[in-house]
């Protein structure tokens, strides 16, 4: 991950990632944690850059260090809204992090976002 692409994500200054996207900026590039973009809007809550993320094609289902997905890190990071998002946008409900072996509605139990445990499991999600 370059950075101008670290610094514009971190900053969710939406113009310039619409810019860098437009110029061929790898959207799924990582970090030096092994995390996109996406994973790391996700886990900060930034639903502006989350939107346009998915908009612009990033990869939902990127796994980074612990086997952790930006649907995992949504949660992990206390942002039920844009693990709905993520869940809608088709993300893999069934990923395992391999750190005791968390799921997405294993996370989603123990923080008890009812809303996101019922779509969720709606979406064949185990635990």
């Amino acid at each position: 991950m370059n950075k101008d692409w670290k610094a514009a994500t971190k900053h969710a200054d939406l113009e310039r990632v619409r810019r860098l996207v437009e110029n061929g900026a790898d959207i799924n590039s990582k970090d030096e944690y092994g995390q996109t973009a996406l994973m790391n809007a996700a886990h900060r809550g930034q639903v502006g850059l989350v939107r346009l993320l998915l908009e612009k094609g990033a990869e939902l289902d990127i796994t980074a260090k612990y086997n952790l997905s930006a649907l995992m890190l949504s949660l992990i990071g206390g942002h039920p809204d844009v693990a709905r998002l993520l869940i809608e946008a088709g993300a893999d409900v069934n990923l395992r992090s391999n750190m005791n072996f968390y799921s997405a509605l294993h996370l989603a139990e123990n923080a008890g976002y009812n809303e996101i445990i019922a779509l969720l499991k709606q979406k064949g999600a185990t635990a």
